[in-house]
């Protein structure tokens, strides 16, 4: 048993140092030898038996260098995070004037007293309306993001306990609650002389109060309960003449690290690790985003047969874990990623606590829609 034991082990570390081994040897005459070698390792470490076994290693190697399991590491990021890094929650009034407040903050303030009571923005990133999200929080905790025009908040969003309202609609408020005291919200929303349908089943509800377009989205996973607020001038919204943004370097960064920020908030809320961003492997989620639009195609595995693994082998990433979130469709990072939450594989991804760093990919296809690809890893 010990002698099986220590042949798993050695399996295990020539399976994850392989990408390594390859790029050495992969110009010699030991190539095609290599590959050979390479499918047999793979069908051996993907059979289930070893998978278990495998598994149990790592949980074990967790538990002697003090890791330990997952649930247990949540609740100690949890502790940590209560003891360094707790932020105080501001006090959050009513709005009066307006039927949404996020962090007490209302549309038409000026970006002076929005910067008086909460400083300075951590990023500002443009948006697919043209403008800038200027994005705040306390290590991702009190997290909201403001759009200014003419230094005037046009815009905003949170996906965290900010939401205040005057009829009674908070985070963890119902989705029957909002159709009870806002009525039904919009089935379609027009752009110039076209009508976009809103799905039926939709995990998020639209509204015009106060001029305003107002989006609330719910978690599904937690009883269609609401979970993050997005509003927009009317004018702003009626200003962008088209439902997709034309493509630019600068929106694709902004996707990306608004999609970053996004998970980090989303993170924090379930008491997470921060990941941190990794540049090298954006790149690889770059590629893989592009690949996917010029190519017309949306899976996990590219049209030469490659898995989200070999791809960041083959860019010399090495990790110990490492997942995929694929996105498409979507008009912003923030419809990608309230999508991303509500679908349990890549909401598993998003809160892994084992995760230590992202990296954000986005790229357009000609008609300017946008693929997203998160890679996360841990080293």
């Amino acid at each position: 048993m010990k002698r099986l034991f220590r042949s798993l082990i050695l399996l295990f570390l020539l399976f994850v140092s392989w990408p390594f081994i390859e790029k050495q040897i992969q110009k010699t005459d030991f190539y095609p030898v290599m590959e050979s070698i390479k499918t047999e390792i793979r069908g051996i470490v993907e059979h289930p038996n070893v998978v278990a076994t495998l598994t149990t290693i790592y949980q074990t190697v967790n538990e002697l260098t003090g890791r330990g399991d997952p649930s247990l590491e949540s609740s100690q990021n949890k502790d940590n995070q209560s003891e360094t890094n707790q932020a105080n929650k501001p006090n959050l009034t009513i709005p009066t004037e307006q039927v949404f407040s996020v962090h007490n903050i209302i549309l038409g303030e000026q970006q002076s007293e929005v910067e008086k009571q909460i400083g300075k923005a951590k990023r500002v990133s443009l948006n697919e309306y043209g403008t800038e999200w200027h994005t705040y929080h306390n290590d991702y905790q009190n997290f909201l993001m403001v759009a200014y025009d003419d230094n005037t908040v046009v815009g905003l969003y949170t996906n965290q306990d900010l939401i205040t309202s005057s009829v009674g609609i908070e985070n963890g408020s119902t989705k029957n609650d909002v159709h009870e005291k806002l009525g039904n919200p919009l089935d379609k929303i027009r752009k110039g002389m076209t009508y976009f349908q809103l799905e039926e089943d939709r995990d998020y509800d639209v509204y015009i109060l106060d001029n305003n377009y107002v989006t609330i989205f719910y978690d599904k996973h937690e009883g269609y309960t609401v979970t993050s607020l997005q509003i927009i001038t009317q004018e702003l919204e009626s200003n962008k003449k088209e439902f997709y943004s034309d493509a630019s370097q600068q929106l694709k960064e902004g996707f990306e690290y608004q999609l970053f920020d996004l998970t980090n908030a989303a993170r924090v809320n379930h008491h997470l690790n921060v990941l941190e961003w990794d540049n090298h492997v954006k790149e690889t989620a770059r590629k893989h985003s592009k690949d996917m639009a010029v190519n017309n195609y949306f899976s996990h595995t590219n049209l030469e047969g490659l898995s989200p693994f070999d791809r960041m082998s083959e860019d010399d990433i090495f990790f110990t874990f490492a997942g995929e979130n694929l996105a498409t469709g979507q008009f912003s990072s923030i419809f990608a990623h309230e999508g991303l939450m509500n679908s349990l594989g890549h909401r598993e991804n998003i809160l892994r606590p084992e995760y230590q760093y992202l990296g954000v990919g986005v790229a357009f296809n000609e008609d300017s829609h946008p693929y997203y690809t998160e890679n996360f890893l841990r080293r």
